[in-house]
This record gives C-alpha cells, structure tokens and sequence, in this order.
C-alpha cells in the first residue's frame, strides 16, 4: 500500500510523475491504434511499451536510444508518443550524437555494463535512462543497485520490472519504489 498512487511521496515533482505518467490508467489517444496495429505482444510488454509512450509524451526527447529486445514495437509506441523524435536502435551508432535525452536499455543482456556507459557519456541534466529486468537475476539486481548508488545519477523510480532514473543533480537524489 505504500508503494501505489503517490502514498508518501513529498516531492511535487515526483508525486506528478508518478501519478500523470507513471500510474496514469487513462487510455491515451493512440492505445487503441496501437493496439491493433501489434496484436501479439504480450500482456506485460504492451504495459510497458504504454508507459514508454506516456515517458515519451511527457518528455517530448528529440532522440531515443533504444536497446532492448522487442525495439520494432518499443519504437512504434515511443513514435506516437513524441512524433518528432529520432528513433535510434541500438545496432546503430551513436557516434555524431550529442545528447541522447530519453535511453532504454535491458539490465539481463550481457552487454548491459558497456551500454550503460556509452549510454552516460551521451546524457545530460534533462535525460532519462529506462532500466529493464531489474530484478531479473543477480547481476542485475546489483546492476540497478549500483546505477542508484552511482554519483553521475539523480533521481530514481524503482517501478519493479524497470527502472526509471533522471540526471538532474539540482533535484535531491532518492530512490522511489513506485508499485507500477
């Protein structure tokens, strides 16, 4: 109970996103689109894939780095939630790119320590890193763990199947655990 709907929460700022973004349960204008256009995906992966496009929408980032699994249907909803963003998937290089304000990366696949750091000499105080597979296994458990821990980060959202984790250092750094 103290984890749902913003129980708690003293920050303005983190209260809003966790309960306009986070928790929204409104369906937004391109659910149903969506929706039809991807009829196989799976029950959790289209939770997901809505709350990247409400991150997307609140965001509104020019560039989304993306290296997951699934990137055809996390791109198409990303898409719709901001339509002027550049969608780059992680077979792609991000060399020539300054910032990249909105990152989606898998804390289960093997590569995800050298992803994470080419991911932070690309961000700024306005980007946001999406962690999946938090709680996976072991490793990226103390991935997260360490991500939270690490100096270069600011405030984090411990959603349970991801991990949400802002770089703006004027805003006190803490973790929230947000039952998504």
């Amino acid at each position: 109970m103290g984890h749902c709907r913003g129980f708690g929460i003293q920050s303005p700022w983190a209260y809003s996103l966790d309960r306009y973004v986070i928790n929204e349960h409104f369906p937004y204008y391109a659910y149903d689109e969506l929706a039809s256009a991807y009829p196989d995906v799976d029950g959790e992966t289209r939770r997901l894939c809505e709350f990247y496009f409400r991150l997307a929408n609140y965001r509104q980032p020019h560039k989304i780095c993306l290296f997951l699994p699934h990137a055809d249907v996390y791109a198409a909803y990303l898409k719709r939630g901001c339509m002027t963003a550049d969608v780059i998937l992680a077979k792609q290089s991000l060399e020539g790119i300054q910032t990249v304000e909105l990152a989606l990366m898998s804390l289960s696949d093997s590569f995800a320590e050298s992803c994470y750091e080419s991911i932070l000499q690309k961000v700024d105080e306005h980007s946001v890193l999406v962690a999946e597979g938090i709680a996976a296994n072991r490793q990226s458990k103390q991935m997260w763990r360490d991500i939270v821990d690490d100096d270069r980060t600011g405030v984090s959202f411990d959603l349970y199947d991801c991990g949400l984790v802002f770089f703006d250092k004027q805003r006190y750094k803490k973790n929230y655990i947000i039952n998504f």
